[in-house]
C-alpha cells in the first residue's frame, strides 16, 4: 500500500477490557504473555496503569482488545474509578495460591457495580502452574462464579493456558449483549471436515459415494451432508439426468423448426397427355 493511501483497519471490533484484582495476583504476567500488540497507549496513561493490546479471531471476525491493568493498591482506587467508566468488559483476577486475593474479589465487584454497572465480567484464577500450592479449591471458585452469574477460568501465563480462551469468551459475551451476533454469523469459518465434505460432494454424484474407497461411516456422512446441503441436487441421477435433458431439448427445437416452416401447396393434377403413365 502506498504512503498516500488511507490505512486499512486491521480489526472489525474494538473492545476495552479491565483487569482488576488485588496487587501481586499476576495481572502483569497475563499481559506479558501476549506477544502481539502495542504496550503503549496512544492516549498516555498515569502510573499504576499498564496497557496492552491484542487481536483475537472470533468466528471469522478480528476483535482488537485494549487491556488495561489497574493496580490493586488502595492509592490507585481513584484511577480505577475513572478508567472503569468506559470499560466494556472486566476480568476479575485472583491468585489460586493466595486465599486473601480470592476473598478480595467481593470488594472489587462492589467497585465495579458502583462505577460500571452491568458490565460483563469473568472470574479468572491465575497461576495454575502453582497448583501444588493451591489455597483456593476449584470447586469453591466455580460455585462462587455461578452465584455471580459469570464464567470461570483457571489460567497459567507461564504455560500459555486458557489466557486467550478467557479473553475470547468475554469478547463473545460483550458482542452478544450488544446484538452483534448478526454481523459475524455469515462469516463463520467452516471446520476442516465440512470443507472436505463440500469438496467431495461438489464433484461426486450421490449414487457414486458408495463406490469411494472410504470407511462406511465416512461414506454415510458424505451422503447425509450432500442431502442436507443440497450441493448435489443436479447430480442425483447421474448422467441420465443430462442425457434426458438434452434429448428433450432437441425434440422441442425440432418441433419449433417444423412449426416455423411454411406449409407447402398441394400438387396440381396434370391434364396433358405427356404426364400420363402408360
Amino acid at each position: 500500500m502506498s504512503a498516500g493511501a488511507s490505512p486499512v483497519r486491521a480489526y472489525d471490533f474494538l473492545l476495552k477490557f479491565l483487569l482488576v484484582g488485588d496487587s501481586d495476583v499476576g495481572k502483569g504476567e497475563i499481559l506479558a504473555s501476549l506477544q502481539d500488540g502495542a504496550v503503549e497507549s496512544p492516549y498516555g496513561h498515569p502510573a499504576g496503569i499498564d496497557y496492552k493490546t491484542t487481536t483475537i479471531l472470533l468466528d471469522g471476525r478480528r476483535v482488537k482488545l485494549q487491556l488495561w491493568d489497574t493496580s490493586g493498591q488502595g492509592r490507585f482506587c481513584t484511577i480505577f474509578r475513572s478508567y472503569s467508566r468506559g470499560a466494556q468488559g472486566v476480568i476479575l483476577v485472583y491468585d489460586i495460591a493466595n486465599r486473601w486475593s480470592f476473598d478480595g474479589i467481593g470488594r472489587w465487584i462492589k467497585e465495579i457495580n458502583e462505577h460500571a454497572p452491568g458490565v460483563p465480567k469473568i472470574l479468572v484464577g491465575n497461576r495454575l502452574h502453582l497448583a501444588f500450592k493451591r489455597q483456593v479449591p476449584t470447586e469453591q471458585a466455580q460455585a462462587y462464579a455461578e452465584r455471580l452469574g459469570v464464567t470461570f477460568f483457571e489460567v497459567s501465563p507461564l504455560c500459555n493456558f486458557n489466557v486467550t480462551e478467557s479473553f475470547t469468551e468475554l469478547a463473545r459475551t460483550v458482542l452478544l449483549r450488544h446484538g452483534m451476533q448478526r454481523l459475524w454469523r455469515p462469516s463463520k469459518v467452516l471446520s476442516l471436515q465440512d470443507l472436505c465434505c463440500r469438496a467431495v460432494v461438489s464433484c461426486t454424484p450421490v449414487h457414486l459415494v458408495d463406490r469411494l474407497p472410504l470407511p462406511v461411516a465416512l461414506r454415510g456422512h458424505l451422503k447425509s451432508f450432500s442431502m442436507a446441503s443440497g450441493l448435489n441436487a443436479r447430480m442425483m441421477h447421474g448422467r441420465s439426468y443430462s442425457l434426458t435433458t438434452c434429448s428433450s431439448h432437441k425434440r422441442n427445437s425440432h418441433r419449433k423448426a417444423k412449426a416455423a416452416r411454411p406449409p407447402q401447396s398441394p400438387p396440381r393434377r396434370c391434364t396433358s397427355n405427356g404426364c400420363r403413365v402408360s
